[in-house]
């Protein structure tokens, strides 16, 4: 018997006190040294908790290719600790020799009362704990920044730039002191007041100027307000990239730095963004938003780019600066603006906070609607671009704070064939064939059914009388359920230029969805276009999808409520991610037929859709996932049995492994997914830790050590 070596992480935002006493504990385990572990198992005093094991966790799997458990290593375990105590939950793992080694244990007190109507720890507290974890910074740390900004060969200066006009004063202040603060040096202050009345605003700047010889200001001789403000500032710079900032919020310590580094990296960056939170007066920080790397359409309906938002200065002045007209979206606008005169490629993220927006009575920070003008300025600047663009539009409306983007259809509108696969279960499908025929109001579509040998005589009879509908079409396929050869059968049997893949277990609400998704399918750079799914009680059951998430591929804000309260309000604006479910999803027909259509081999009934939508991604094609074309859908409620089965388990976790192996970059990183959120659960929770590399080279987790 070869030594255990047992490597493990607790991948649980666990503190010292919880709010509930059933506690939930995630993480991973296995033996480095190939030998096969047969349990997990958690106490709590006498009490013993069996964990589910046998999670995927295919990146650990990437990173320990030698151990055959690693990438199925994730569990569960559900622990109940005693009211009011503090308890020691001592985790063990039985390795192959039958023996139990412990490898873990958490320290944890309950409350004496679990009150039925209080939540769990909010939001917020789970965001300090993540503050105090993650986004400190020791002395360590600024040390190896200080030593590392030493080492560039010809450092670059970042002009930091501030409109202002009758700032607070203490908020005033606090915005220089946040740049004075930097870690990173080569930086200048150009400061440029709008003609303000208070009379505290010239004594202070001057003040600022007088200090340090990196401050500079700009006194207008007449209000002239944000933008007009923002090009006085911008006469100042001598930096080659600018960096917005507002005169009442404020920058972290290492936020130039990481610019710094960033532009190091890429050279040929003309835009940068990052991540962002809010601060209230009490300098407590809030309300993160962790965005996604670039991301086009998530553009067009929020200002996603800001803040904090750093232009190269010469391109930003070769279009003219801040728009004049556009106040309060005015870096939006700017932003639309570089693009069209850069290109994506140029558009760097960087997945760290660094910008605290200002939550004050009549800040935006607080509420969108103070500022009304500022709203109509972001509709304004989409709906220009799109004209400066010629992109086929039909309006562009405000969707609650955020943007919709009305798209035109083509003129005559193109058909759709409808491909809907089914076996039995009648039920199921005379709910998805009666609501596509009754509610679609799409002019022109057939629907075709893909009977794979259904043998229950009440299906055949529905199928014979549903086939006299002249916009229905059913066509056998027999052999073993194999969705992939399905819906491939069925592309070679019709010739209409826009393909639908749907499910027999959906549930059509809303009667444009399919114009929705064609309108966005037929834009020339869109590849697949998923739709909004709910389960039958209302929540979300599909809004994208992100690879590497929960068993390989997972559905972000699963199981909300409503849209609108997922991170960043993602869950209901139109986007780009890097797959859609095949449950319904739209594409033309000769991308299709380009990529392949779908994998009958590696991925028969599983993550097919996945593989397709990364086909079309490496094709140089934008998936997009649209909330305006909404379904229900009873998930998987077709293959529920069959996935219940050893081999339908088995078969699954193969296609996990094969998804993994084939597009190992994007369980790397899924760039429409923030590494600050958690891939092991689907509701946009912060990832504890995040996916990052520290100052020091390692990863945050130091998944690379070993733990015995």
């Amino acid at each position: 018997m070869p030594d255990t070596t047992i490597l493990h992480s607790i991948e649980t935002p666990v503190t010292d006190r919880v709010d509930s006493r059933k506690v939930t504990i995630h993480g991973w385990c296995f033996d480095s040294n190939g030998g096969l572990l047969k349990g997990i198992r958690a106490h709590v005093g006498s009490r013993v908790f069996k964990a589910n094991r046998k999670q995927s966790r295919p990146r650990i799997g990437r990173i320990h290719p030698n151990a055959q458990e690693a990438g199925r290593s994730g569990f569960s375990v559900e622990v109940e600790l005693p009211r009011g105590q503090r308890s020691e939950v001592v985790l063990e793992c039985r390795t192959a020799d039958g023996q139990w080694q412990y490898f873990e244990t958490l320290s944890l007190k309950a409350p004496w009362f679990c009150w039925p109507w209080r939540k769990s720890v909010s939001a917020v507290d789970w965001y300090q704990l993540w503050i105090k974890r993650y986004d400190r910074i020791s002395d360590a740390d600024r040390a190896r920044m200080k030593a590392q900004i030493e080492e560039m060969k010809v450092p670059l200066v970042i002009s930091v730039i501030v409109p202002i006009y009758n700032a607070p004063e203490k908020w005033l202040l606090r915005m220089i002191e946040s740049v004075k603060e930097q870690i990173y040096p080569h930086w200048e202050l150009c400061l440029a007041d709008d003609f303000s009345t208070d009379p505290h605003i010239r004594k202070l700047l001057q003040q600022a100027v007088d200090s340090d010889t990196r401050v500079k200001v700009y006194f207008r001789e007449e209000n002239g307000h944000i933008s007009a403000a923002s090009n006085s500032a911008l006469e100042l710079a001598t930096g080659k990239f600018i960096a917005l900032l507002d005169n009442d919020d404020e920058l972290p310590p290492d936020a130039l730095y990481w610019v710094a580094k960033e532009v190091e990296a890429h050279p040929g960056v003309d835009v940068i963004y990052s991540d962002e939170d809010k601060i209230d007066e009490d300098g407590r920080r809030s309300g993160p938003y962790f965005k996604p790397d670039f991301n086009y359409d998530l553009l067009l309906s929020q200002n996603c780019i800001s803040h904090l938002g750093i232009y190269r200065t010469d391109l930003v002045r070769s279009i003219g600066g801040f728009r004049v007209g556009m106040e309060g979206s005015q870096d939006w606008d700017l932003a639309l603006r570089m693009l069209e005169h850069s290109d994506a490629s140029k558009i760097r993220h960087i997945p760290r906070i660094l910008y605290h927006w200002r939550v004050l009575p009549g800040s935006t920070a607080l509420n969108n609607s103070e500022k009304p003008y500022a709203a109509k300025a972001g509709q304004r600047a989409v709906q220009e671009h799109l004209e400066r663009m010629k992109l086929e539009h039909t309006k562009v409306e405000h969707c609650g704070v955020f943007l919709r983007v009305v798209w035109s259809l083509p003129d005559p509108v193109p058909p759709v064939t409808l491909i809907m696969p089914t076996r039995n279960m009648l039920d199921l499908l005379q709910v998805a064939v009666q609501t596509v025929l009754e509610k679609t109001d799409y002019p022109k579509f057939e629907l075709l059914i893909v009977d794979n040998e259904s043998d229950e005589p009440d299906v055949q009879d529905y199928l014979a009388e549903v086939g006299k509908d002249p916009r229905v079409r059913v066509i056998q396929s027999e052999g073993e359920f194999n969705f992939s050869r399905l819906n491939n059968f069925a592309v070679s049997q019709t010739t209409n230029p826009i393909i639908a893949l749907i499910n027999n277990d959906i549930e059509v609400v809303n009667g444009d969805w399919l114009r929705e998704m064609v309108s966005q399918a037929v834009r020339k750079e869109v590849g697949a276009v998923g739709a909004a799914l709910l389960y039958p009680s209302g929540l979300i059951q599909h809004a994208g999808v992100v690879i590497g998430m929960v068993s390989g591929a997972g559905h972000p804000f699963r199981g909300l409520a409503q849209q609108e309260i997922s991170h960043g309000g993602r869950g209901g604006l139109v986007q780009n991610f890097s797959a859609v479910t095949a449950a319904c999803l739209v594409v033309e027909r000769n991308l299709y037929e380009e990529v392949g259509g779908l994998d009958e081999g590696v991925f028969r009934v599983g993550l097919n859709d996945v593989d397709f939508c990364l086909k079309l991604a490496k094709a140089g094609y934008r998936n997009l996932f649209t909330p305006f074309a909404e379904l229900v859908h009873h998930e998987s409620a077709s293959r529920a049995d069959m996935e219940r089965t050893p081999e339908g388990a088995n078969r699954a976790a193969g296609e996990n492994s094969a998804l993994a192996a084939k597009w190992p970059e994007y369980f790397e990183h899924d760039p429409s997914w923030n590494p600050n959120l958690s891939l092991l659960i689907e509701d946009g929770a912060l990832a504890f830790p995040p996916r990052l590399i520290d100052l020091g080279g390692r990863e945050y987790n130091n998944i690379f050590d070993a733990q015995s």
